[in-house]
This record gives structure tokens, sequence and C-alpha cells, in this order.
């Protein structure tokens, strides 16, 4: 057998798009600038698919709560889109559990975004639609070496995924935070290294710090490597030249644009710039 033929890639995994209406249970302050709500409601999570660990929702903010009209329908497997929609955003599923009909969100909570505005306004009871999660990338488990890398709109992504990482695994997440009070405790193997990288009052996105200290990180050759980042779609270009100086090829990577420094309404926006994900929502354009 060959190398190629043994070598492993992550795949892409499908299934079907949901729309549902969810209630607010309740919120947590994780740190001073996450929080972290709870959603759920009888019977609505029946059915409910989550199974990667950066798999994101859409949930939406129409002007409107009463208004439906931009809300999306079910259309088989999918979803037909209204135009215009209402306004959305992308967020990660923090945690799901089947049997108690819970999904946990956190939010990075910063100035002026209509999602951060709701997450930390909306009484306990409310309501909000949300679609998906409508696919994901899995990560099998013969990655021996793993690096995850990411700013706080990563850090839900990167949390869950520790915590399911097999307590095998070797490697290292690299997590860049406003300051050391958003430092949270994470469930990783002994041997995945947790650094944290602090911005010390500069603003989000306008650092090299990821950069910086992926350079200082050697992935290994003699094991099976992965590398996952998710953040400011600037950091990209920096680290696809670590990846690929290492030799990491189609299957050995995912490094995902979460926003755009300067992007209306986006800043600090989770997923809100994956263009993958619009395309498989039928996201209007």
């Amino acid at each position: 057998m060959t190398e190629n033929a043994v070598r492993p890639v992550a795949t892409l995994l499908r299934w079907p798009i949901r729309i549902r209406e969810l209630t607010l249970l309740r919120r947590v302050e994780v740190t001073p600038l996450m929080l972290r709500l709870t959603l759920g409601g009888s019977q609505e999570l029946d059915g409910f698919e989550s199974h990667i660990a950066d798999e994101h929702m859409k949930l939406f903010f129409p002007d409107d709560p009463k208004d439906t009209s931009g809300i999306p329908t079910p259309d088989g497997d999918r979803l037909a889109w209204p135009r215009p929609a209402a306004p959305n955003r992308d967020y990660t599923v923090r945690r799901y559990d089947a049997v108690a009909g819970e999904v946990d969100i956190d939010f990075v909570i910063h100035d002026g975004g209509r999602a951060s505005t709701w997450a930390q306004t909306a009484p306990v009871g409310s309501t909000i639609w949300v679609a998906g999660p409508p696919r994901g990338i899995q990560i099998p488990d013969a990655f021996t070496w793993q690096a995850y890398l990411g700013d706080e709109t990563a850090l839900p992504a990167i949390a869950r995924r520790l915590a399911e990482l097999p307590r095998t695994v070797r490697g290292v997440a690299l997590i860049e935070v406003a300051d050391d009070a958003e430092m949270q405790e994470l469930e990783a193997p002994d041997g995945v290294e947790v650094r944290w990288l602090l911005r010390d009052g500069r603003p989000a996105g306008t650092t090299t710090l990821l950069a910086d200290a992926a350079r200082s990180v050697q992935i290994p050759s003699d094991e099976r490597a992965y590398v996952w980042f998710g953040g400011e779609q600037s950091s990209i270009k920096p680290l696809r030249a670590w990846v690929k100086a290492a030799g990491l090829g189609k299957g050995e990577f995912d490094l995902t644009g979460y926003w755009r420094r300067g992007a209306d309404g986006n800043h600090l926006g989770i997923g809100a710039v994956s263009h993958a994900i619009k395309h498989v929502l039928r996201l209007p354009h």
C-alpha cells in the first residue's frame, strides 16, 4: 500500500439543514467579554444534528421580532431563502445536550453588534430563529499531532475540539484574546500545549501574535499532522505559508476567515465571511 493510500485527510460531512425557533433558557458570563447563552425548547431540537466542533448555526435578528417574512422555510433537506432575508450571523455550537434539549452558544461581546446586543439584553424566555448546522469538517483521529489557532471568535470551536480529542493526541493550541481576564479553563489532552496570546489593549485584528507564535512551532514531519485556524481574514496568508512550508497538503489543514476587520456589522462576528457556509445554506447574495 502506498503512503498516499493510508494518509489521513479531513473530510466534509453533510446532513439535512433545518430551521427552528428556540427559546433563551439562561445566560452565563464565561469571561468579561464572552457570554454563554443556552437555547432550547420543547420538541424544537428533535432531530438536531451536531457532530463537528467548529460547526455553525445561523441566528436571525429581524428588526421586528414578530415579523417572520425574512426567515427561511423548509425545502426538503435544505432551506428556501426569502429576499430579503432577515439580518443574521453565524455562531459556533459550543455544546449540544440531546437529553436536556439544550444548545450552548458563546458570544463575544463588543460595541454595536446586532448579535452582541441581543446576547446581552434579550430577556430569558425570548425566542430566536436558528438555521443549521449545515455541515462540518471531520478530522480523523489518525492525525496524532494537531494544532489549533485562533482568536476569541474561534475559541468556542477550539475549546470544544480540545475536549473531544483523543487523550493520546499531541500538539498545540495558540489562542489570541484581549487580556488575561479572557483566558478560560480548557479541557485538553496532556500532550497538547495551550498557549494564550494577549493583545493587552491592542485592537483585535491588528497584531501578528498568532503568526509569530506559529512560526515558533515546529510541525513534526515524522507524525501525521493537522492544523486548524479560525479568526480574522488577513491572518490566513502567513499561516498558509507556515503550513505549506511544513509540507501539509489538502485535507491536512483548514484555515478559515471568521471575520474581517472593518467589515460593516461584522467586527468580531463568528463565521460571517465563510463563503462555504453561505453556499450550503443558499444565502442570498
